[in-house]
């Protein structure tokens, strides 16, 4: 369980490096089509898609690193007023939905990408990007998003982690 967990966190790690350097190059792409098209009134027919599809592939990518770090929105309104065995329930119960949307969407992504490769798809713009490359993102993303939530589960049941991060008060 130790070492699917630390190698998780370091999937997940890796994804977020991988989705802050996307980020970067979108915007040193950006500051180029700016001085392309107004510094030297050149042709940018290529960046505004590049960087609408890396910053997709950054969210997607990123996502397994936010759940690592719990950066995600959490309202906590409900588990403060429970008690701490309702909390846990509610955690596993959140954490295994979430899990299931994410290999759902993980499945489609497959789909996706497979029916976008075997039909050789290509975007409608001048670029003509093949779209299996920016479909790739998708399974990537919530399929280390899904081994992630696996290994929180097997935290939380463990009892290496509090559900909510908030821990039994007075004996519970």
């Amino acid at each position: 369980m130790d070492r699917y967990i630390r190698f998780v966190t370091l999937l997940s790690r890796i994804c977020g490096v991988t989705a802050a350097m996307m980020i970067v190059i979108s915007v040193l792409v950006v500051c180029q089509m700016v001085v392309m098209r107004y510094g030297l009134e050149a042709s940018t027919y290529w960046q505004t898609e590049f960087v609408t599809y890396l910053l997709l592939a950054a969210t997607f990518i990123g996502s397994p690193y936010v759940l690592l770090t719990k950066g995600h929105v959490n309202v906590e309104l409900l588990p403060i007023y429970l008690g701490h065995k309702a909390r846990y329930y509610l955690a596993l119960f959140a954490m295994g939905f979430s899990l299931l949307v994410c290999l759902i969407v993980a499945w489609s992504g497959i789909e996706l990408f497979l029916k976008s490769w075997h039909r050789d798809w290509l975007s409608d713009t001048v670029w003509a990007v093949r779209l299996w490359i920016p479909y790739l993102a998708m399974p990537i993303g919530f399929g280390v998003m899904a081994l992630q939530f696996i290994a929180d589960i097997m935290s939380l049941v463990s009892g290496r982690e509090a559900p909510f991060g908030m821990p039994a008060e007075g004996g519970e």
